[in-house]
């Protein structure tokens, strides 16, 4: 093998990494954030919530399996850069199709191997995530400290209309079509739809502007709004959609920043976490069944629960606390077992709930795959927990939903 070029990476703080160069050879600026995944590199390299972030993969061999032309969540890479300790010499797998540092060559990828990515990750968790620089054509940390410096920052990044699709397009449902969801794609990911064509749900996929004409005109039975990368304290067009979908009794499900996006239509704050949640390896306790789930995350926001926002002492939320918002009754439905962050809320008076990890997850697990039964469900016209609630065609007026 090649002798690699030397790299160097250089957070805000001025904290330096020296390694050698990985994928291409170049300079790129992000958002450092990690990932605690011991699979799935190829689901999180393509997929769009990563936008403008350089990821740090905290399992130490990346590249073993290849990549092949099954498993993106996307059509290209999305990450802004990538940062690995031992990338795998040979990727080996009866399903790859090529190798990983050819992909991340091919697409423009900058990268970094060789970096002790311990060391690098207890640093974000102690300091949070940011700004981040990774060269392999500067060797001045000082000289790509000041660049670093001058990237733009995660909070207050409107980046949805940087990855939705520029035009509609639709997945069909598997097997007999039973219904119809309208998907505002904020940086959707190809499982999204695939899940729901596997209960018999036609998808179609709309770009982030769309208006609720737009939704309508698709004879959507339920409207879904995707996972997504940026600040979703910018994202006031999805928002005020969002309330013109509460507003009509539409059934309506979010995911990640859809969630996001749905915490605000319902008059709730977001905030930033210090250094999010990302990978496949959290606990979250749904409070309608008491089970723990482990799940997949990758979210930098969250939404703010009133007297419960980021340093105060209020402690976890109340199982059964219901906060009265314009449009009836709302419940914090999933909490995070590691430090209470809100993971999904469950309206009462509307037929809409929102989780903020991720059921469509892949590579695993598969612990929330649930959650697309449950938005047939509220389709059906039952609530999300499974009993008569508020759905199609259901009346107007306070509900169990």
């Amino acid at each position: 093998m090649a002798k690699r070029r030397s790299a160097i990476l250089v957070l805000e703080d001025g904290r330096t990494f020296h390694g050698e160069a990985y994928g291409s050879v170049g300079e790129t600026f992000g958002e450092a954030v990690f990932n605690t995944g011991m699979t799935g590199y190829q689901e999180t390299l393509t997929d769009p919530s990563y936008h403008r972030q350089v990821v740090v993969q905290t399992a130490p061999h990346i590249g073993n399996t290849g990549v092949n032309g099954e498993d993106d969540e996307s059509d290209r890479i999305w990450v802004a850069g990538y940062v690995v300790r031992d990338p795998a010499r040979i990727g080996s797998n009866w399903r790859s199709t090529g190798g990983l540092e050819d992909r991340l060559g091919v697409e423009g990828v900058v990268g970094i191997a060789g970096v002790d990515t311990r060391a690098l990750t207890r640093h974000l968790r102690e300091r949070g995530a940011m700004r981040v620089g990774i060269s392999s054509v500067e060797d001045d940390p000082r000289a790509l400290l000041e660049r670093v410096r001058q990237s733009p920052q995660m909070v207050g990044a409107d980046l949805s209309a940087e990855v939705t699709t520029a035009t509609p397009y639709v997945v069909e449902a598997e097997g007999v079509h039973r219904y119809t969801v309208a998907a505002v794609d904020l940086g959707i990911k190809r499982n999204v739809p695939r899940r729901l064509a596997a209960r018999g749900v036609t998808t179609h996929v709309l770009p982030a502007g769309s208006t609720i004409d737009d939704l309508l005109a698709t004879g959507a039975d339920a409207v879904f709004f995707s996972p997504g990368p940026g600040d979703p304290a910018t994202a006031d067009g999805p928002v005020t959609l969002a309330r013109e979908v509460l507003s009509r009794r539409i059934p309506l499900f979010g995911i990640c920043f859809g969630s996001q996006i749905l915490g605000r239509a319902l008059g709730f704050g977001t905030y930033k976490l210090g250094y999010g949640h990302r990978g496949i390896n959290q606990p979250v306790l749904d409070r309608v069944t008491g089970k723990v789930e482990v799940t997949s995350h990758n979210h930098g926001f969250a939404v703010a629960w009133p007297g419960r926002e980021p340093g105060t002492a209020a402690g976890p939320v109340v199982p059964d606390e219901v906060i009265e918002t314009e449009f009836g009754g709302v419940q914090v439905s999933h909490v995070c077992l590691n430090d209470n962050v809100v993971e999904g809320l469950r309206a009462v008076d509307v037929p809409a709930f929102t989780v903020q990890y991720h059921p469509e997850a892949a590579a695993g697990p598969h612990d929330a795959d649930y959650l697309f039964d449950r938005f047939a469900e509220l389709i059906e016209g039952r609530g999300p927990d499974g009993q008569p609630g508020a759905g199609r065609n259901h009346s107007e007026g306070r509900t169990n939903a």
